[in-house]
């Protein structure tokens, strides 16, 4: 029995679109068939999914309108008829079947609009859609965030957060970040987005709050020389994250600096807030407030006039908490100690030093290099020691290095400073540097106990070990006299020293 429906539909517009629309349904039914039974696609099929083959159905559908509009113009063109809007009788065969479909239809596809839009809002806000759909760009942000404290915590969870505002901000601004993809416009590295970032007491906040008391924590840092033993250094620390006592709250240590009863604030002198010539300190209790500048780099008033005041917050030290590079000094030193890397090669920590300071095009041409050096260093040098050692040697940089640095994007440590710590980038020491001070002679002081306390260090064979309640001067792992208390760690270490 042959379906009739209204002469205006019989045209190639609306035929075409039709059948799209029905290719495209067919599609996405099965392939969401294969994704959700078969547990098959990956990353890539959801795009497909929930986002291109439904704009193809909607294409399709809004085809057949725009076909049987057209095909009306042509009849009243031609003088056919005088009827110029569309009639609709139930009474007549073809009205009421055509009615019938687009009914029918019309609850069909909201239906499914309504499951699709739910999958597609989901999928969009999915782990694997971040950081796998654009492979190429966001690969390294991928690769830090799976190796991080925050691996099973999603995107979106930090970088939107809540709310209805900040989900369309964040839409908008990676309809932006497509456009530059897909036109290649995009830098290397992508820089961080500072000034876009959500505050941290919107997110962080949510999972971590400052009024929790941190106790203090023991850290051992163990780092190797750049000698032929690939000496072990230790410094055992005592990390003042909080006071002493659960019953002083956050009246000391690190975290004091997000006490609720103070605010700290401050001025950069550029976007990327890496010096800080200007601070206030508030007491909310007492309305005490103190002003430190820089003495070195002072703002002046006019330009300050013009410049934002930010309150401190969790990400001005935190600001890597899930995309840190880390710089070869650590990740060597890492694999060293976890067996990854066979200490007993003689100079294996200087050689990839050496190598890590090499640029590259290419993953390939990085891991092909790594292979090449090392396989000829100690085939010149240390021909004695068993080869099964050198290709652990290798493997371990090769995976170390693949999970820091990305020459591709040009990413790696140095184009991403940390701000926790003081070793590799002044984090600390852009405000505790001895050079900050008040109009009352207060100092901003860089004295490293107000941070740890150092408990043990030096070689492994020879540990000086502080007595209880007691902490150890640093010593420098290398004879540099006190120039270590002159300048800062940042003068020399640069992420591949030791």
């Amino acid at each position: 029995m042959k379906l009739k429906l209204p002469e205006s539909s019989y045209n190639w517009i609306s035929l075409i679109g039709a059948t799209i629309a029905l290719i495209s349904l067919f599609m996405v039914v099965f392939l969401f068939i294969i994704s959700t039974v078969f547990d098959r696609g990956g990353s890539y099929l959801g795009l497909v999914i929930y986002i291109i083959l439904p704009a193809f159905l909607v294409a399709g559908l809004i085809l057949i309108p725009i076909g049987m509009l057209w095909k009306k113009r042509q009849v009243v063109k031609h003088g056919k008829t005088e009827k110029r809007l569309p009639m609709i009788d139930l009474n007549d065969e073809r009205h009421r079947n055509a009615f019938t479909i687009f009914i029918v239809g019309t609850i069909i596809f909201l239906f499914l609009s309504a499951i699709g839009s739910y999958e597609a809002f989901h999928y969009t806000e999915s782990v694997e859609f971040c950081g796998t759909v654009c492979h190429a760009v966001m690969e390294p942000e991928y690769v830090a965030y799976q190796h991080s404290p925050h691996a099973r915590v999603s995107c979106v969870d930090c970088h939107v957060g809540e709310g209805v505002d900040w989900y369309v901000r964040s839409k908008l601004s990676g309809l932006r970040q497509v456009y530059a993809v897909l036109a290649n416009t995009y830098p290397k590295p992508i820089p961080t987005p500072i000034t876009d970032l959500r505050p941290a007491r919107e997110t962080c906040e949510q999972c971590h709050w400052p009024e929790k008391f941190y106790a203090q924590k023991f850290r051992l840092e163990r780092h190797y020389l750049n000698d032929e033993e690939n000496t072990e250094w230790d410094i055992y620390l005592t990390m003042r994250i909080g006071a002493s006592h659960s019953a002083f709250g956050l009246q000391e240590g690190i975290h004091w600096h997000i006490n609720p009863d103070i605010k700290i604030e401050y001025i950069p002198a550029t976007e990327k807030r890496e010096e800080i010539p200007w601070v206030r300190y508030t007491n909310l209790k007492t309305g005490e407030v103190t002003i430190y500048e820089d003495q070195d780099n002072p703002l002046e008033p006019e330009v300050m006039a013009n410049m934002e005041i930010r309150e401190m917050d969790c990400m001005d030290c935190h600001n890597r908490p899930s995309h840190n590079y880390k710089p070869p000094a650590y990740f060597v030193n890492h694999a060293l100690t976890a067996g990854r890397m066979p200490k007993e090669l003689p100079e294996l920590k200087s050689i990839s030093m050496e190598i890590c300071s090499e640029e590259f095009d290419t993953r390939e041409d990085a891991n092909q290099y790594i292979r090449n050096t090392l396989t000829e260093f100690y085939e010149d040098n240390y021909p004695e020691f068993d080869k099964s050692l050198v290709e652990q040697a290798i493997n371990g940089l090769q995976t170390e290095y693949n999970r820091n640095i990305f020459p591709e994007m040009k990413v790696k440590w140095d184009q991403y400073p940390n701000h926790i710590g003081h070793l590799e980038f002044n984090g600390c020491f852009r405000c505790h540097n001895d050079m900050h001070m008040s109009e009352d002679g207060k100092v901003i002081s860089k004295d490293c106990n107000q941070c740890h306390y150092i408990t043990a260090q030096g070689p492994q064979d020879n540990l000086q070990v502080a007595s209880i309640n007691e902490s150890l001067e640093f010593i420098h792992p290398t004879d540099i006299d006190d120039a270590w208390k002159e300048f800062l760690c940042t003068d020399c270490h640069t992420g591949l020293n030791p």
